[in-house]
């Protein structure tokens, strides 16, 4: 069931194949001594780790980690450069050139883009520009940021049948996005049909995001609502980069999933992130199918402060991923503390309004509430970052 936690687990071929043969070995020695026997029942922390549950496409031989299948988590590739020591609301640039932004735990943290009438970004805001409402009351910023910040993202494809003849468009899109974001942004490769597959973990490296999107087998049916719980969950665990999207194409409407859009909505805002693109090619889906595809996208979006987009052709993906790299490294991100009690819980909604002297009737996108943390839920979450992971072995 995919109400409970995704993790992953990748090993090296190496591993797989020193584990199979240490299994050989004590198989055979097992027929020949009778001390073997208490050797095989060591105790568990000396017994030889098991591999997770894995699948492999047969039409390209590929091992992939299915992300349904629990296991241990697994840790981020990615150098965390976290300073400490630095002020909370303040970007800091580390040793090896990259940008982190620290908070305090109790701020709410808001990535907010603002285009004019005409779509256009809107980039010479100051603070003082922006109003945040809680609930409808006031709340006093505490942080604010206009800086082009690493992002960590999951790349969601739809690798169902009647995908077949559009991936490589896709796949040339979605390398397209990649190259045109900041060079420090991580991302995840997802192909998704009734099950979630993780082709390739979270990395900067772009020839192993290329190789994970060349995974496809297209086929099946379409599980949309789990694989967006599953990415978002993934991210939570181990994206260290607090800028956090999801990019998901689709041709056609959930037919195959477990959990409900409302769920699947429900444990992305739970998670205070990811903000959700979305790109629907929909322009060849039938009449019905294409009105319940159409909503659901729209809804992942609005409920988190992304887009939605619909080409008219396959012509149409590459520019739009243009379009969400731009959107992504031009927006603001704005901190505040809630004028609630913590103790409270609950789900909050929020409004921002820019309104600059020098513009008028601008539009302003963010993710449109929240859920409280309770001061408990904090200081479980806290222990559960703080607790010993164990060694995953190597990710690209």
């Amino acid at each position: 069931m995919l109400t409970r936690h995704r993790q992953l687990r990748f090993r090296s071929v190496a591993f797989v194949r020193q584990a199979a043969i240490a299994f050989v070995v004590l198989s055979v020695t097992n027929l020949f001594s009778n001390t073997s026997t208490a050797s095989a029942q060591a105790s568990p922390a000396q017994a030889t780790p098991q591999p997770a549950a894995q699948s492999t496409t047969p039409a390209q031989g590929v091992t992939r980690s299915d992300l349904s299948v629990d296991s241990d988590p697994v840790r981020s590739p990615d150098p965390d450069t976290t300073n400490t020591s630095a002020p909370a609301g303040q970007v800091q640039r580390g040793k090896d050139g990259t940008y982190s932004f620290h908070v305090d735990v109790d701020e709410v943290l808001l990535d907010i883009a603002v285009v004019d009438q005409k779509g256009r970004p809107v980039l010479d805001l100051k603070r003082g520009d922006f109003s945040v409402y809680e609930d409808g009351a006031p709340q006093t910023t505490t942080s604010f940021v206009h800086q082009d910040q690493p992002v960590a993202m999951g790349i969601l494809i739809d690798n169902s049948g009647s995908m077949v003849d559009k991936r490589s468009a896709v796949n040339a899109a979605a390398m397209r996005l990649l190259n045109e974001s900041n060079s420090s942004d991580a991302a995840f490769v997802v192909n998704f049909n009734e099950r979630a597959y993780l082709d390739q973990g979270l990395t900067v490296d772009r020839v192993a995001l290329d190789r994970g999107l060349s995974h496809f087998d297209s086929r099946g049916t379409t599980a949309l609502y789990d694989a967006v719980a599953a990415s978002a969950e993934e991210l939570s665990r181990h994206a260290t980069q607090r800028k956090q999207l999801l990019l998901i194409v689709t041709d056609g409407a959930d037919n195959a999933s477990r959990l409900t859009l409302a769920d699947a909505i429900h444990r992305v805002q739970g998670l205070s992130g990811p903000v959700v693109y979305t790109i629907g090619l929909l322009y060849d889906t039938d009449r019905k199918e294409y009105q319940k595809a159409r909503d659901d996208l729209e809804a992942l979006s609005a409920g988190t402060g992304g887009l939605a987009y619909f080409p008219r052709s396959i012509d149409q993906v590459g520019e739009i991923a243009s379009e969400v790299a731009r959107d992504v490294r031009n927006q603001y991100g704005i901190g505040f503390r809630s004028s609630k009690p913590a103790s409270l819980g609950g789900y909050r909604r929020i409004r921002v309004e820019a309104h600059p002297s020098n513009h008028k009737h601008l539009i302003v996108r963010t993710r449109p509430g929240y859920f409280a943390r309770t001061t408990q839920q904090k200081s479980t979450q806290a222990t559960a970052d703080a607790s010993p992971k164990p060694d995953s072995g190597s990710q690209q």
